[in-house]
């Protein structure tokens, strides 16, 4: 069995309202072939279908306020309620009690210690890694709790040889930037049969999309139907690729924002778990999801039994 979540940053189900709903108002055939004609909206879930199941996760946790990044991602990963343990929701960056949490246990290293494979397929160019090194800048709490697995990321080198993605699958924003190093450039379909391909290599597979919550915050309504469209069609270009495989992909989110576009600032709507993969598997991995914190022991089950 082989896992790939697919970690859409900012994303909530939100109203079935075009106006402020970018999901409603861009052309996603294959989300909605997924889910056979329906939106991903609030109102859709939960569904049971052919090919997929949509769950809706609460991201609030039962603290007051608005769900954040780094708290949100935490309890993701380590399948910890982060936000009550230090009883706020936090963001953007993971503060030093986040960081505890994140390095006294989290998905990666429970994959390891049971004998899987992990893999983070963003590849990060080298400013990134310059930044870090130098105090520029803080990790956020996906690539922290990959480090603190002992795991390397991924690289331009990486990017060049094909071992993994730039942030928006086809390599083109990536080669546009000046000073960058040169990249491979992916059609939309075909990057999702190469994000498929990688994914076949690992235990467990993650793909850390951060635009969806930054075209959320600027509130660009054209720029998030374009990123949701291009997304769509990347994942179409994966979703044939695994189709009819022994493999699981979890699409879910941290905390809500692209879905309302009438405010800059994150949602306390729920998130959602969309799964696609053979239906026992969605069977087994659904019964356990009711919010963030049990995305961490679902995956352990289905890939090891637990």
């Amino acid at each position: 069995m082989n896992v790939l979540v697919m970690f859409l940053d900012g994303v909530g189900l939100g109203e079935r309202d075009p106006s402020i709903n970018p999901f409603c108002a861009a052309h996603l055939p294959t989300l909605q072939g997924l889910l056979e004609g329906e939106q991903l909206v609030l109102a859709a879930a939960p569904f049971e279908g052919k090919d997929a199941t949509l769950l809706a996760l609460d991201a609030n946790l039962g603290v007051e306020g608005t769900p954040q990044s780094a708290s949100g991602q935490a309890t993701l990963l380590t399948g910890k309620n982060v936000p009550a343990r230090i009883g706020v929701h936090y963001g953007p960056k993971p503060n030093s009690p986040i960081r505890e949490i994140l390095t006294e246990d989290n998905l990666f290293m429970q994959v390891r210690s049971h004998g899987g494979t992990a893999a983070l397929l963003n590849a990060y160019p080298p400013r990134y890694f310059e930044a870090i090194d130098s105090g520029r800048r803080l990790r956020s709490a996906i690539p922290f709790a990959f480090h603190a697995a002992g795991l390397p990321l991924m690289t331009a080198e990486d990017l060049q040889a094909g071992r993994a993605l730039s942030v928006d699958f086809t390599g083109r924003g990536w080669a546009d930037q000046p000073g960058f190093p040169p990249a491979p450039v992916y059609g939309l379909e075909q990057a999702g049969g190469v994000l498929a391909g990688l994914a076949d290599k690992y235990s467990l597979s993650w793909f850390d999309f951060w635009p969806s919550d930054y075209a959320g915050h600027k509130q660009d309504h054209k720029r998030a139907v374009d990123i949701l469209e291009s997304f769509d069609a990347v994942f179409g270009g994966l979703v044939q690729a695994w189709r009819g495989k022994p493999r699981l992909i979890v699409l879910t989110s941290d905390h809500g924002n692209l879905e309302d576009l009438s405010q800059r600032m994150h949602t306390r709507n729920p998130v959602p778990a969309l799964l696609i993969g053979p239906h026992t598997v969605r069977a087994r991995f659904a019964r356990r999801l009711h919010d963030l914190a049990d995305l961490m022991p679902a995956v352990m089950d289905i890939l090891f039994g637990e």
